[in-house]
């Protein structure tokens, strides 16, 4: 969503569901999704349900959000290797962090933009 201007779009826009979703698991604690404006070819993105700003505030609260979180994002990993026969996991911190909201990007294949 190119005109989104908040700083978390994952709980404003993503897990309520204000724009359509091509969803590939969800369950109590984990969203997980085709990007809406991927940048790679092949370009997942999961995100905890409850709201946890960034990987380096995770805490001892976070135990099962997180522990959901990189059982998913190990799965989709595992499934986008096999299919394409490589795959990269990343989330990002700080200045890089555009939505003040854990998640973790599952991709492989050339970069679509930049």
């Amino acid at each position: 969503m190119a005109d989104y201007t908040g700083d978390d779009f994952y709980c404003d826009v993503a897990i309520p569901r204000a724009v359509p979703l091509d969803v590939v698991h969800e369950d109590d604690l984990v969203l997980a999704y085709h990007h809406t404006r991927p940048f790679w070819r092949v370009h997942l993105v999961a995100v905890p349900k409850r709201h946890i700003a960034s990987f380096t505030t995770v805490g001892p609260d976070d135990e099962a959000d997180i522990r959901a979180l990189l059982a998913v994002a190990q799965r989709l990993a595992r499934q986008v290797e096999l299919e394409h026969g490589a795959a990269a996991v990343l989330t990002n911190l700080g200045t890089y962090q555009d939505s003040k909201h854990l998640h973790v990007h599952v991709h492989s294949g050339p970069q679509v933009r930049a």
